[in-house]
């Protein structure tokens, strides 16, 4: 499997191999760095981000589809633009209700990922 490599400075997408993020959920690690990490995510219709946390700060951004995201009790429904911030330690997670894809940065990177 191909995957990017910590302070690759060029990475791009076709050369890196998606890999099982969940049940019908794809993953590519793309760019990162200890201090960063950027990682796409393809969801098909009725999969789901399970419920959880982590030590780091997220921003998602939605890049097509449609989702229903629960960020710390409270849920709303997410479209092609939209972003959620979760920050250190809240509890998130989505149901994708259309195909879609979504775009995480994390800060600090996350080495469960690599």
């Amino acid at each position: 499997m191909k995957k990017s490599a910590k302070d690759q400075r060029w990475v791009f997408w076709d050369d890196i191999d998606s890999e099982a993020g969940g049940e019908k959920v794809k993953r590519k690690v793309l760019a990162y760095s200890k201090d960063l990490m950027c990682v796409e995510n393809h969801f098909e219709t009725g999969s789901r981000g399970k419920l959880h946390s982590h030590p780091h700060t997220q921003i998602t951004y939605v890049v097509d589809g449609v989702f229903k995201f629960t960020i710390d009790g409270e849920t709303k429904v997410v479209k092609k633009g939209d972003t959620m911030l979760k920050t250190d330690g809240v509890e998130h997670g989505c149901e994708c209700v259309e195909t879609g894809t979504l775009l995480d940065i994390f800060t600090p990177m996350r080495e469960d990922f690599v």
